[in-house]
């Protein structure tokens, strides 16, 4: 009886203790963000002061025309951006999330975290391989997969023209869970625009059409600060980009209609995160008188536009675009750049990645180290882009299959590991962090199904 009284004070107080970390890590959340927040404000509040620009103005009547005229062509335009700048980078977000310290076990409450050398220093739980195995086992090395030359059971030709007949079944009985569960072994070009949409429930009903048409209004009779953001991150990335600069006109219509668009306000109500605010002006701290800025509480950093780059090679009508890319964001990608403990949030990838590197592959985890090239500091940009920009594009729209498939931002820490025990060999032999990035600045001819086979299920035991 004594005995049994003591184990459940055991368990009690092993519980009590979890609460306790719990809690303090949910305000670490908020306090981190919150310091970050003001950073990002302060950064576009001074670019307002040193151009003299406001945050939002109404179009003269004479710039609305102009703009309606060319909305379809906006890449043709070239504004003066010399004088704006990115809020931030992914770089910066990183010194953020490496300065990030739980307090709880600063004191020694987390003995085990102690041998963890990466950069991320909270102690989250995150899976192994035996349970990442679990949790991807349509992956496995005998399943058929999309994606995959040689597989080791089917002929290519058998299992595609097989996975294409189900696929169309899935179609044709518009079941979500089914498509969600089908496109795990990847989907067939031809049909992967139809899967998504399916998955991600959207529909292109008239409402939908004319909800796009008044976010569009919006752009055209208001100018924000962050529209030349947008304009900026485009000029920057996609339209340097082989795959993607096509779409340039494309990704602005998207972008200005989503900085709008006061219904992405709702993911904030499962993120640590809160949307920044402005004042009216002269009415500063005055509750009554703030609004979200942008609208809808996302201000763009760099590289931000490559999340809807992708997109455009499954969807050409531009209000559908813009409502994938919106159920995209709101359940995936706005977890790369907040703060949280989900499983999907970027603290939790990187503390995943580096944990795969140090216990799977130590020996290359410590020459890095010691040669001043932590891992993450390569790995970070892809990422938080979800690997848009640096895969090839049939290769990325194959990762993103699982991502849709699996709920799950997981498999991009899976893939920033495979993708370095991949390339190891040449890594064992940089001296500092310069070599090791250049042996890893190439990601476009890599194949991602084999890599995340073989690190999974065939040289990682």
């Amino acid at each position: 009886m004594l005995q049994e009284e003591s184990d459940l004070s055991l368990i009690i107080a092993q519980i009590v203790q979890k609460l306790k970390g719990s809690n303090l890590y949910a305000q670490l959340e908020r306090q981190a963000w919150g310091s970050w927040e003001k950073r990002i404000l302060k950064s576009l509040n001074s670019m307002c002061t040193e151009l003299s620009i406001p945050l939002a103005r109404k179009r003269p009547v004479g710039e609305q025309k102009e703009l309606l005229n060319k909305w379809n062509e906006m890449g043709t335009d070239e504004p003066d951006l010399s004088l704006f700048r990115p809020v931030y980078a992914p770089k910066d977000f990183l010194e953020v999330l490496i300065n990030l310290r739980n307090p709880n076990y600063e004191n020694g409450d987390s003995l085990s975290f102690r041998t963890h050398l990466g950069l991320i220093q909270v102690p989250l739980k995150v899976k192994d391989i035996p349970e990442l195995k679990e949790l991807f086992v349509e992956l496995g090395l005998t399943t058929g997969q999309l994606g995959i030359d040689d597989s080791t059971q089917v002929p290519p030709e058998l299992f595609e023209n097989e996975h294409v007949r189900i696929g169309q079944k899935v179609l044709t009985e518009q079941d979500s869970a089914a498509a969600q569960q089908y496109i795990r072994q990847g989907s067939p070009t031809a049909l992967r625009a139809e899967l998504w949409a399916l998955i991600l429930n959207i529909s292109s009903h008239p409402e939908d059409i004319l909800y796009y048409e008044q976010l569009k209004t919006n752009v055209i009779q208001h100018d924000l600060l962050v529209d030349s953001l947008i304009y900026k991150d485009v000029k920057l990335t996609a339209s340097n980009d082989d795959y993607y600069f096509v779409f340039e006109d494309y990704l602005y219509q998207v972008l200005l209609c989503f900085s709008r668009d006061t219904s992405v306000l709702s993911h904030f109500a499962y993120n640590s995160a809160s949307p920044p605010k402005s004042y009216i002006r002269g009415k500063l701290g005055l509750e009554e008188y703030a609004v979200f800025y942008p609208p809808n509480g996302v201000i763009p950093f760099h590289g931000f536009s490559m999340y809807v780059a992708p997109l455009c090679f499954l969807y050409h009508e531009p209000s559908k675009l813009y409502q994938i890319f919106r159920e995209m964001y709101v359940r995936f990608f706005f977890r790369l750049h907040s703060i949280s403990s989900h499983p999907s949030g970027i603290v939790s990838l990187c503390l995943l990645f580096e944990t795969l590197l140090q216990t799977y592959l130590p020996q290359l985890f410590y020459h890095l180290r010691e040669i001043g090239a932590q891992p993450l500091r390569i790995s970070f940009k892809w990422m938080v882009r979800a690997f848009s920009g640096y895969l090839a594009t049939d290769q990325l729209l194959l990762l993103w299959d699982r991502i849709l498939g699996y709920n799950s931002l997981e498999i991009l820490a899976v893939l920033a590991a495979a993708v370095f025990a991949f390339r190891a060999v040449n890594l064992m032999e940089v001296t500092s962090l310069a070599a090791a990035e250049a042996v890893l600045a190439d990601l476009s001819t890599l194949k991602v199904m084999p890599l995340l086979q073989i690190f999974l299920f065939a040289t990682v035991t």
